[in-house]
């Protein structure tokens, strides 16, 4: 569903953002229009069909320490930085096609992966391709997750895509708690790290650790139909309490770098767009994300160094502004699917690609935090450097240099 949309209408630049309410912490008017009116008609539509989850409540995520010390038959975390010096993460997003695709970018990812001792690994969702897992055993897990990834033989942090909790329409969001299967399954992977839906996993000394992960589950406000179930509605339970735990974990880490992990992007220059206008839908409390960009915009904005999200099947790094509060938005959803080749608005972009696949590579020092874009060649599976970006302080901060890489 997430490819067959209508083409988002325009969000706001910068400089308009700016020049609006908004940026004075007012909401902006809102069109009504006629993707709004279709949206609402989806949503309506498919309140007729779906039926109601039993609520499951989530796991006080303590994630972090239990995934410190590992499971019996687990990869661990890296206990401390490889011999660069650095904690180094391969990111990729929207992966688990089980398709050719996949293949070739895990394969290009994993001799990376080897030069360049990485020991973590992130995927930002869509993990199993179209409606998500039918069992927390699932065939699917080991065909569109293990076997592509076999030799990449660290912890991934996982995350939870609107395809990972369809509901009766593939890719909807539809059934968050179908995400329990994912959690589930991660008890049994030597891989797959999803201690709970959301959850947070810090690398480094516990009193000061260096780097700190948020997962998210931003399926309950980013959905392409309205939640049934009271518990996964916008302002129900769950995210009432994913909000509380999100704000006051990231009050007390007493990480140097923080980055929080997400399905949905907050902007988003490709096809997709930006939280609080996705696929150009601007009312309602679900399709256009409109929840979702207060989340990022109250409580993260400001605090986190990244964003980091799939959704999009795009490869981008756009650039702190005064509308993010300094936070960097970082797109990253081409590990098995590729965007249609032109960019659909105008955030600010250190650096950007709409048509190839590929992956992301992060290095985390005390002095620094290095993001790499690389793209892949599928016909050999090779990876190439696009892009590299550095940053020498922390959120607030205004040291960053980026550079393009010159093609080989």
């Amino acid at each position: 569903m997430c490819d067959e949309l209508i083409p988002p209408s325009a969000d706001l630049t910068e400089q308009q953002w700016q020049n609006t309410g908004e940026a004075a912490g007012r909401p902006a008017p809102r069109r009504v229009g006629r993707r709004s009116l279709l949206g609402g008609a989806v949503a309506g539509a498919a309140a007729l069909t779906l039926l109601p989850h039993a609520a499951q409540a989530a796991t006080p995520p303590a994630g972090a320490a239990l995934a410190r010390t590992g499971s019996a038959g687990k990869f661990p975390l890296p206990s401390g930085p490889n011999s660069a010096g650095e904690f180094a993460v391969l990111v990729t997003g929207d992966a688990g096609t089980g398709a050719e695709e996949q293949y070739a970018v895990a394969a290009a990812a994993k001799e990376i992966c080897r030069e360049q001792e990485i020991g973590l690994a992130l995927g930002l969702g869509d993990n199993i391709y179209e409606n998500g897992p039918e069992s927390d055993d699932d065939s699917e897990f080991g065909e569109k997750f293990e076997t592509p990834n076999t030799g990449i033989d660290i912890p991934w942090l996982m995350v939870l895509g609107n395809h990972d909790c369809s509901g009766l329409i593939p890719g909807s969001g539809g059934d968050p708690s179908r995400g329990d299967r994912e959690v589930a399954y991660a008890r049994t992977s030597p891989r797959w790290y999803m201690p709970s839906r959301y959850y947070n996993v810090a690398l480094g000394p516990e009193e000061s650790p260096l780097v700190e992960f948020f997962a998210l589950d931003s399926n309950p406000v980013a959905s392409y139909v309205m939640q049934l179930d009271p518990y996964y509605q916008w302002d129900g339970q769950y995210m009432r309490e994913q909000r509380e735990w999100l704000d006051a974990s990231l009050s007390r880490s007493r990480a140097r770098w923080k980055i929080v992990l997400s399905h949905h992007p907050y902007l988003n220059n490709g096809k997709h767009g930006s939280a609080g206008s996705y696929d150009g839908f601007t009312i309602g409390h679900y399709t256009s994300g409109v929840h979702l960009k207060e989340l990022y915009e109250e409580v993260v904005c400001g605090r986190a160094d990244m964003i980091m999200s799939g959704h999009d099947h795009t490869l981008q790094i756009l650039e702190p502004t005064v509308r993010t509060s300094g936070t960097r938005p970082i797109v990253c959803g081409a590990a098995a699917k590729s965007g249609d080749g032109k960019a659909h608005f105008g955030h600010p972009a250190a650096w950007q690609n709409f048509s190839d696949r590929g992956f992301m590579v992060l290095k985390v020092t005390g002095a620094a935090m290095t993001l790499e874009a690389y793209t892949v060649d599928l016909a050999t599976r090779k990876a190439r450097l696009a892009h590299r970006i550095r940053t020498t302080a922390p959120v607030g901060g205004t040291a960053v240099q980026g550079a393009p890489v010159a093609a080989s």
